[in-house]
C-alpha cells in the first residue's frame, strides 16, 4: 500500500506527491513526513517563487530526473503543495522512502 502522500497512476505513468515545504532552510533535504504529506525543508525564500523553483530542482536532483518531468499542480503560494511527476514508475517511492530512512 503507497504512502499517504502519494498517489501512483500506473495508466498515465504519473506520480503525484503531497509536499509540505519549509523555506528558508540552511540546506535542502526531505524531513519527514508532516501528518499526510511528505516535509521538505528548501534552501530558499519563499519569495517570488523561490521556494517553488527549489522544491522541483531538489527533488529533481534526488530522484535523478531531468526537471522538466516535475511541475507543481497545487499549492503554489501556500507551504501545503502537490507536485507532479510524469513518466514515473512505482520504483520512485521506493527511492523516496530509502532517502526518509536517511
Amino acid at each position: 500500500m503507497p504512502p499517504d502522500w502519494c498517489r501512483y497512476d500506473a495508466a498515465g505513468r504519473v506520480l503525484t506527491l503531497v509536499v509540505h515545504i519549509q523555506p528558508n532552510a540552511r540546506t535542502s533535504a526531505i524531513a519527514g513526513v508532516h501528518g499526510d504529506a511528505l516535509k521538505i525543508r528548501v534552501a530558499a525564500p519563499a519569495i517570488e517563487n523561490q521556494a517553488n523553483a527549489a522544491l522541483l530542482d531538489y527533488l529533481a536532483q534526488v530522484l535523478g530526473m531531468g526537471p522538466s518531468r516535475l511541475s507543481l499542480r497545487r499549492g503554489a503560494r501556500g507551504r501545503r503543495k502537490s507536485v507532479e511527476i510524469r513518466e514515473a514508475s512505482p520504483d520512485l517511492i521506493t527511492r523516496i522512502e530509502a532517502t526518509l530512512a536517511g
